[in-house]
């Protein structure tokens, strides 16, 4: 069967969905294709589901941080895995029919089946072909590839959401968001846990002097964090598995091994565009991902892409929403909208969170004034029973803006966005001394982060 649409969009996680709402009532003819489940990686098996399992570690360290200082329990509580792993099905379950069922009610065709270029404007979906006046592509990422014999033993984040019972012992290999946020869940489940990083900085992206804060906090609960060491193979036997590290100093060499019963790969994910047979369609990749311009749109002039298949910007759920807007505005009205990433906030659900937005300096800038603050002993960390606290903000005196905001601590996910919002809508630093919050909250604070 062969068909004709104006616009075909390939991937149904966030940049795809997006895109289809915002040009489904436009009187074109549409079709989506995904290999898998409706829904992409975000909210079934991403950010949404790993957000559960932050939460109920946040709560259940909570509860233990209060004990004898009001909280209901005298001994210290774990996370119940079972019961996380059966809430999160039953909340997950329907999440892709009713997905794909939301496009249907939108008179959008849906396709089954693993897609790829025939010529320029031709996809072959499964045993189907259609073509498209214009094609979007929000294929996502997948894991990296770790290029290390044993690497079949590794686990990824989704299956570890999967996992029904958490073993003793866990590995997570590299030293990302993502192994730092199931590192500090898996540890509120009372497993024994390692971080094996192979370089000397972990979440690389972020700020070292927030970063090196998150570290302790991290070892305080009990993490292991050992830096340069590359994992170089992994063997299963008896006693589980064996992790073999290799890591250089000067001309010397040294090898260590790790016991775990499980291997987590938290080692970076790359854009899933293989398949795709992208240079039928005359499309550029660099780098292993595929080249956007200002309108989202590929070398391609047909064919647009957001989302972590892209080159451009942080790989965020926030930002693949805005990325598919842009595009959807672009197609129907020939590319009249820039996109626009200043003031796009992130967070890691580590305990405590750590979140950002902006650039980054140190604490003696000679480009930057940088006002750092130990909130340690602010009165919303003490009250949250938390050791560790702080806040970076950095403003460029020459026009008196924000250009960076970080804070460490109860809240931080959530009160980032205020800097988020004064970055984005380029106001100064002086109009959030003009700004009442309520109190007494994280907001409040942020008065005196400044």
């Amino acid at each position: 069967m062969e068909k004709d649409y104006d616009i075909i969009i390939i991937g149904t996680g966030t940049a795809g969905r997006t895109l289809a709402d915002k040009v489904a009532h436009s009187g074109l003819k549409i079709a989506i294709i995904d290999s898998g489940e409706y829904g992409g990686i975000s909210p079934p098996r991403g950010c949404d589901t790993k957000k559960m399992f932050t939460d109920l570690a946040g709560v259940t360290d909570s509860n233990n941080r209060l004990i004898e200082k009001g909280v209901g329990t005298n001994y210290p509580l774990k996370i119940d895995w079972p019961s996380l792993i059966e809430f999160k099905g039953k909340v997950t379950k329907e999440c892709p029919g009713r997905i794909e069922n939301h496009f249907v009610e939108m008179g959008i065709d849906t396709y089954h089946g693993k897609a790829y270029f025939e010529n320029q404007n031709t996809i072959v979906a499964g045993e189907d072909k259609i073509k498209g006046e214009y094609i979007f592509l929000a294929t996502g990422s997948k894991p990296r590839k770790l290029n290390i014999s044993g690497e079949e033993y590794v686990t990824t984040s989704e299956e570890f959401m999967k996992t029904e019972k958490l073993p003793e012992r866990i590995i997570f290999i590299g030293g990302g968001h993502i192994s730092l946020e199931f590192a500090h869940v898996a540890r509120r489940a009372m497993s024994e846990v390692t971080i094996l990083h192979r370089s000397e900085r972990l979440l690389r992206h972020s700020d070292v002097d927030m970063v090196n804060l998150l570290i302790k906090a991290t070892e305080a609960a009990g993490i292991k964090i050992l830096m340069n060491k590359p994992v170089a193979s992994i063997e299963k036997d008896a006693n589980g598995f064996l992790v073999r590290t290799g890591s250089k100093s000067g001309t010397e060499s040294e090898t260590q091994s790790f016991r775990a019963d499980m291997v987590i790969h938290g080692a970076g994910r790359v854009p899933n565009i293989e398949e795709l047979h992208l240079e039928k369609a005359g499309i550029k990749i660099e780098k292993g991902a595929i080249v956007v311009d200002k309108y989202m749109r590929t070398s391609n002039p047909r064919i647009y892409a957001g989302g972590d298949c892209t080159s451009e910007s942080l790989k965020l759920n926030s930002v693949a929403a805005l990325q598919g807007e842009v595009a959807a505005a672009n197609i129907l009205n020939e590319n009249s909208l820039e996109v626009d990433y200043t003031g796009v906030p992130s967070a890691v659900h580590a305990i405590p969170v750590l979140a950002s937005v902006g650039t980054s300096a140190s604490k003696n800038s000679d480009k930057y004034k940088v006002i750092y603050q130990d909130r340690s002993n602010w009165y919303t960390t003490r009250k949250a029973g938390m050791e560790f606290a702080a806040s970076k903000v950095i403003i460029d005196e020459a026009n008196n803006r924000i250009v960076g905001a970080y804070i460490l601590g109860p809240n931080a996910e959530e009160a980032i966005n205020i800097f988020a919002a004064v970055i984005r809508l380029g106001l100064k630093a002086s109009d959030i001394k003009k700004l009442v919050f309520t109190y007494p909250t994280t907001c409040s604070d942020i008065r005196y982060m400044l």
